[in-house]
């Protein structure tokens, strides 16, 4: 608590004598919370607490206070005895009063150790008879907010890789009308004989795994229904015989067994008719249309054929040229694939980068630590497939690790221009973070979704925002040099002194200064200390800065503080 004096302005009276305004005001008290002052969201607090003494203002007097930071003039407050005339807070005369005095002025870089003095002149009679002396009430600025790390979290994109991925072989054979015997012409066709080069490759190709073969036989839809479905499970089963033939000749093993097939009768495939007439070329598109109509219309296979039987040259041409397409046997090998191994993947990537598509090459780069390693793979990406956001947007989050920020932020522009994303959104709000454009950033986050990444950004924007408390909720779970910040700016420190122990910042120069900081609220003077000689240690430069510290401003006639910082 301070008090402050008056300095007389003396002046002649018209009977020549030197009159003492001493009487006007006495001696007030200041009391300043917090002292030293505090910075936070970019704004300084004043909170003075003024008491005047019992008649400690003249009952006709007027007193203008006036704050100061150092050059920085606060509102002035105007104070009045209980006769002056004018505007201003009334002071009763006998009892005195107290008055609570608050402003809020933007911070400037010369406050952090300027002194916070009290100006201001006594009046009376509208005229300025004193100037009060001037007082320093509180020193310096606590400035801890500054400490927090301008740097946010990049999202790298997924990508859609899958070592192992199901896949299909087909083949087809096809039967004479009302047959269901495998023809030899038929097991010399492309399809079969691709298909026994196929299994006869996969019999020693481990990253191959038959896992089924389904047999499905097909009858075309003319012809008694019950026969054709006899037919078909005929069809079938003959198609899995003759499968099982080619296997044998392949020496797969796996194929050559019966307890992998499966085989089911379709009846008649009017599904089937109906794609392969809708592909037909030859066909009189009105004709076309009508057998198509007629399919449709009737639900009964029985109606469908008569009246298709009653259109003669349709029925001929279908006769002759679909329903020979129908009379099949449809075989589905399904199989699982494996794909390039992690060291496959990466020995392409270098010399046959043309070899690995676009989802092997997004998780390729996460195989590398090596951040110029996964550049150069999301560079790759990035020329090949330039229509996918992804590979412009990872190689922007790259660079921004890098700290090459103006050159990520192009990326991550060039990645939301091909597709408005949230990730990229998210990436733009961290370069603005860095860029120092806080009203930028937090459009940008507010558009990114609720990824872990978006929410420590916004935690980042909280601590210099002043909102220490939704800061330490967004900064997430994990610990991290402004995770302790937050915590130790929203009255937390010994929370803030457990976060940096399990953080990368643990033994860092700035994670013991602010271990430092919080041994200094917690009035731990072996830990401040301690904690002071390790961040110097790392770091030089936080000699001089503790020493300006208001944070320390207790220790600062402390012998081994000094001993320390001078």
């Amino acid at each position: 608590m301070k008090k402050q004096s008056i300095k007389v302005l003396a002046f002649l009276a018209v009977a020549g004598t030197t009159v003492s305004s001493c009487t006007l005001l006495k001696d007030l008290e200041y009391n300043v919370t917090p002292c030293p002052l505090e910075m936070h969201g970019d704004s300084v607090s004043v909170t003075v607490d003024i008491t005047f003494p019992e008649k400690g203002i003249n009952k006709k007097a007027s007193a203008e206070i006036t704050p100061m930071i150092g050059e920085t003039a606060l509102k002035p407050v105007t104070f009045m005895g209980e006769k002056a005339t004018g505007n201003g807070n009334v002071i009763q005369y006998k009892p005195g009063g107290k008055y609570t005095y608050t402003d809020v002025v933007a911070y400037k870089p010369a406050m952090e150790n300027t002194e916070l003095m009290i100006t201001g002149t006594v009046s009376k009679a509208g005229k300025v008879k004193d100037e009060i002396d001037p007082i320093e009430i509180c020193k310096g600025t606590i400035v801890t907010p500054l400490l927090v790390e301008k740097s946010g979290q990049v999202i790298l994109a997924d990508d859609k890789f899958e070592r192992v991925t199901p896949q299909t072989a087909e083949a087809t054979i096809n039967y004479m009308k009302g047959k269901s015997n495998v023809r030899s012409s038929e097991m010399k066709d492309d399809d079969i004989v691709a298909a026994q080069e196929w299994l006869a490759a996969a019999e020693t190709n481990a990253k191959i795994n038959i896992k089924s073969i389904n047999v499905t036989g097909h009858a075309s839809p003319e012809g008694e229904v019950a026969d054709n479905s006899e037919l078909s499970d005929n069809r079938a089963t003959a198609g899995k015989e003759a499968m099982m033939g080619v296997a044998k000749k392949a020496e797969n093993t796996k194929a050559s067994s019966a307890d992998i097939y499966s085989t089911s009768g379709s009846g008649e495939d009017f599904p089937g008719f109906e794609k392969v007439l809708g592909m037909d070329t030859e066909m009189n598109a009105d004709d076309k249309a009508l057998v198509l109509r007629v399919i449709k219309m009737n639900s009964s296979p029985e109606q469908r054929e008569e009246e298709l039987r009653n259109m003669r040259a349709t029925f001929t041409y279908l006769d002759k040229n679909i329903f020979p397409l129908l009379r099949r046997s449809e075989i589905v090998t399904s199989y699982d694939l494996t794909g390039f191994s992690d060291e496959e993947l990466k020995n392409y990537s270098v010399s046959n980068s043309d070899t690995l598509n676009l989802e092997e090459l997004l998780f390729c780069a996460t195989l590398y630590e090596d951040l110029n390693e996964k550049l150069r793979v999301y560079k790759i990406a990035e020329g090949r497939y330039a229509d996918d956001h992804r590979p412009s947007n990872n190689v922007g989050a790259v660079l921004y690790m890098q700290n090459k920020i103006s050159e990520a932020k192009g990326k991550f522009e060039k990645a939301n221009g091909i597709k408005d994303n949230e990730i990229s959104k998210n990436n733009l709000g961290a370069v603005a973070i860095v860029e120092g454009d806080r009203e930028k950033a937090w459009n940008l986050l507010n558009q990114a979704g609720s990824s872990s990444e978006t929410s420590y950004n916004k935690g980042v924007l909280n601590i210099q925002d002043g909102d220490y408390s939704d800061a330490v909720s967004n900064l997430g779970s994990d610990a991290s040099y402004n995770k302790a910040l937050a915590q130790l700016l929203n009255g937390n420190a010994s929370a803030a002194v457990g976060t940096i122990d399990n953080s990368v910042d643990k033994k860092s120069g700035q994670g013991y200064y602010l271990k430092a900081i919080a041994a200094a609220r917690q009035d731990q003077l072996n830990e401040v200390v301690s904690n002071l000689k390790s961040a110097i240690a790392k770091d030089g430069s936080y000699k001089a800065k503790a020493m300006k510290d208001m944070e320390f401003a207790s220790y600062a006639e402390n012998a081994a503080f000094t001993a320390i910082v001078k």
